[in-house]
């Protein structure tokens, strides 16, 4: 499906010079002088290599078609990762590369979508927040402003991350799968 340049958007799977590229960052850009443009960064899914590109805003790009089906996360052996469709009971395994570091934040029968193009898994989007546990975290210094009331924590799945000072060990909180950000205590 062409898209116009100035509709590329973050998370978009793009085909172009033949290969699907994932878009991390874009930038519309208006000059003062010439024509505006959009500067995309790219990583290639196949390759796994880096591409920054400068499109025109009248030019047109080609949006990958790809087909999302919901999964539940069943287990992982260390290398591959195993789901299941819970309409058709049917199983899949995704290699450790492909998931990356989204391979931390999955938990057993978390519903994840998983994006096949040409009936090929391509990538695994998370839900936008889940539930996590927070293992360690450091004492809270009093006295300090709350602009900055921010403090280290490690989660139980070995991610670390800033939580407010009245967070302590053992807490479930919610955590935001996008920028991996703390959300709120439960």
């Amino acid at each position: 499906m062409k898209i116009n340049a100035t509709e590329i958007r973050v998370g978009m799977i793009l085909e172009y010079k033949e290969d699907l590229w994932e878009v991390l960052k874009t930038n519309h850009v208006k000059p003062g002088k010439g024509g505006a443009f959009a500067q995309v960064e790219m990583k290639s899914l196949i390759k796994s290599t880096k591409l920054n590109e400068r499109f025109r805003s009248s030019e047109t790009v080609e949006k990958a078609i790809l087909e999302e089906v919901k999964y539940n996360f069943l287990y992982s052996d260390g290398t591959d990762f195993y789901f299941m469709n819970p309409e058709t009971f049917e199983q899949t395994h995704l290699n450790k590369i492909i998931i990356g570091e989204k391979s931390k934040m999955l938990s057993e029968n978390l519903e994840v979508t998983i994006n096949f193009y040409n009936e090929n898994p391509l990538s695994v989007t998370l839900p936008n927040q889940i539930t996590c546990e927070i293992d360690t975290t450091d004492a809270a210094i009093k006295g300090q402003t709350v602009s900055s009331s921010y403090k280290p924590a490690k989660l139980t799945n070995g991610i670390n991350i800033q939580v407010p000072p009245f967070i302590e060990s053992g807490d479930k909180i919610i955590l935001d799968t996008r920028t991996m950000e703390y959300i709120k205590k439960i």
